[in-house]
């Protein structure tokens, strides 16, 4: 590979040196083969388990599948433009290599094989970063279709979305409260109280029932048990199921409707807008 190459060869490339760098390039150029191979298996930014747990964070199932595709169309982008570069560095490289063969001064031909060698070890670094991404989106969509499958569809549309986002955002401001709590002697923070207002929700009752939990918890653990992330996750639940209702009757107070079927791009809303005014209910 062009990297090796340039490894091998920086020791001729150096004007002066202490005979002990020679011995270190000579271990290095030995041992980068293994490196090489085994760093393959990475160039990409995070792994499988960062992915699912760390960078897609959503709690809700559809707005999973929204950051994941939203995970997928920022690495295809990126590896569109990786293939176009690739595609523009081959070209330049074969330009070049033309040149060399026609090159007579010997200056121009050792400049020449120096600008090849220059294109080689980007294409190099190129495709290892396409390998990445590729392994990437590979990974993101086989997510997708598990995330599909979980909740017993094989495709979502808009008004999945937009229905789900009440929940969404309850199980969101209240996982941020309860966390925000354990470390405030059980009271919410004053930004997860002003995104409860927000949603609707009243914080006072949203106080309650993380008091609430936070006893149920302590009963817990007095009793030499622990309590579990699952049991957490279905407290999270009840709340969505409690308020779900409460930001649309807010929007509404001041005017607004959170759901529009005529603004959504789906095959049931188009259905209807063409379906002839007489026609009947079968």
């Amino acid at each position: 590979m062009s990297n090796d190459l340039i490894l091998a060869n920086i020791n001729t490339a150096l004007v002066s040196q202490k005979p002990e760098y020679s011995v270190m390039l000579q271990n290095i150029n030995s041992k980068m083969p293994a490196v090489m191979r085994d760093t393959s298996n990475f160039h990409k930014s995070h792994s499988q388990f960062m992915q699912v747990t760390l960078d897609i964070t959503a709690i809700t199932p559809i707005r999973s599948i929204k950051h994941t595709l939203a995970e997928i169309d920022r690495t295809r982008m990126a590896l569109q433009e990786a293939y176009i570069n690739l595609r523009k560095k081959q070209v330049d490289l074969r330009r070049k290599e033309h040149q060399l063969t026609e090159a007579t001064d010997p200056f121009d031909q050792e400049l020449l094989e120096i600008e090849i060698m220059e294109i080689q070890t980007h294409m190099e670094n190129a495709q290892n970063a396409v390998n990445g991404a590729i392994r990437k989106v590979n990974f993101l969509v086989n997510q997708h279709e598990q995330l599909l499958a979980k909740i017993g569809k094989t495709e979502i549309t808009e008004e999945d979305y937009e229905r789900e986002e009440a929940r969404y955002h309850i199980m969101t401001c209240m996982k941020q409260a309860l966390n925000a709590a354990r470390a405030r002697n059980g009271i919410i923070d004053e930004g997860n109280l002003i995104y409860l207002f927000d949603l609707g929700v009243s914080a006072a009752q949203a106080q309650a029932e993380v008091f609430a939990y936070l006893q149920m918890e302590q009963k817990i653990i007095e009793a030499g048990r622990a309590p579990t992330h699952e049991m957490t996750v279905n407290w999270l639940e009840a709340c969505a199921d409690k308020w779900h209702t409460d930001p649309m009757m807010f929007a509404s107070r001041r005017g607004f409707t959170t759901f529009d079927r005529t603004s959504l791009t789906n095959t049931a809303q188009i259905e209807d807008q063409t379906k002839p005014k007489n026609a009947s209910a079968d």
